[in-house]
């Protein structure tokens, strides 16, 4: 059993952390600061903060791991076997991958090289993968550069979203790191290091990723719909408000990128190669509802051109 501090923000970490606890012994956990969430502002506490509370683990939240007064509190926080860290949000400097005896270890949420970075779940969706995995990996200074210890695949399906794909590899994550550890601690299993030359990047998704851009091909534009839910979400500006895309699927044919016709009875948009049948969209300040009924309440939707912006 070694001793570890684990190091994690977000859902996709608890599983690990939990995994954590009932094998080996969590002396403490580092996680982001409290954030403002919702309409009224209110700090809201990360999921793993959470997690380790319930569990009675002391937390730390330092707003900067880099400064030196963060690198002081972690050595307070005890000298560990190991750093565990899972999608923690800030990238470790040296002097913090200093600090276990045994080293700093990730789980990353793809097969690396492919996608090192922060959204690798999303861009394996984007990019038609048919499979991704976690590979479980020795940290160095770099953005996801370190040695390899283990990886595990799993198929991407058709329908995946990122929500999916989110839930299946946070497990897949965890089982992995417990089944790694004892190997690396005793020395059965050795780091391998990456191929730089296979290496893709997958870079931190923002808000404006998900307006559509229609000039993209409609498999493209399909697989961006699921990879972006449920955060940021796809959309586009119809009548000068913001209209979500909030599903879709492939049709041959063809119109004039961003034009909204109706082939065979079904509600479709013209893009840089085919069609993006719609499943269901809402409207800003509207209920979530199919096409089909939104077209009822809104017939000049048919023949109107979708937009990037408002004006």
């Amino acid at each position: 059993m070694a001793s570890i501090i684990f190091m994690g923000t977000p859902d996709f970490a608890v599983p690990t952390l939990k995994a954590l606890i009932e094998h080996h012994d969590v002396i403490g956990v580092v996680t982001q600061p409290d954030r403002p969430a919702g309409r009224r502002g209110d700090l809201k506490p990360p999921p793993i903060k959470v997690a380790a509370e319930a569990a009675g683990i002391p937390v730390y939240q330092p707003e900067k791991v880099r400064r030196k007064s963060a690198i002081a509190e972690l050595k307070e926080m005890g000298i560990p076997d190991l750093y565990v860290v899972a999608a923690f949000g800030q990238l470790l400097p040296q002097a913090v991958l200093d600090i276990p005896h045994k080293g700093c270890i990730n789980v990353h949420g793809s097969l690396l090289p492919r996608w090192r970075g922060a959204a690798p779940l999303q861009a394996s969706i984007i990019a038609g993968d048919a499979e991704t995995g976690i590979t479980i990996m020795l940290m160095d200074a770099g953005l996801d550069t370190g040695p390899m210890l283990s990886k595990r695949a799993i198929p991407i399906t058709d329908d995946e979203t990122g929500e999916s794909l989110h839930d299946k590899m946070a497990e897949l994550g965890a089982d992995l790191l417990i089944d790694t550890l004892p190997g690396y601690l005793d020395g059965s299993i050795q780091p391998v290091a990456q191929d730089d030359d296979a290496t893709t990047y997958a870079p931190q998704i923002s808000r404006e990723d998900g307006n559509i851009d229609w000039t993209q091909p409609a498999a493209t534009i399909e697989r961006r719909i699921r990879a972006f839910t449920p955060w940021p979400g796809t959309f586009s500006y119809w009548d000068g408000k913001q209209i979500k895309i909030l599903g879709g699927h492939v049709l041959t044919g063809k119109a004039p990128a961003g034009t909204v016709i109706e082939q065979d009875s079904v509600i479709a948009v013209g893009t840089g190669d085919g069609l993006l049948a719609l499943d269901e969209v809402q409207l800003a300040g509207k209920k979530r509802v199919p096409v089909a009924e939104f077209v009822n309440g809104y017939p000049a939707f048919v023949g109107s051109q979708l937009k990037a912006t408002a004006d």
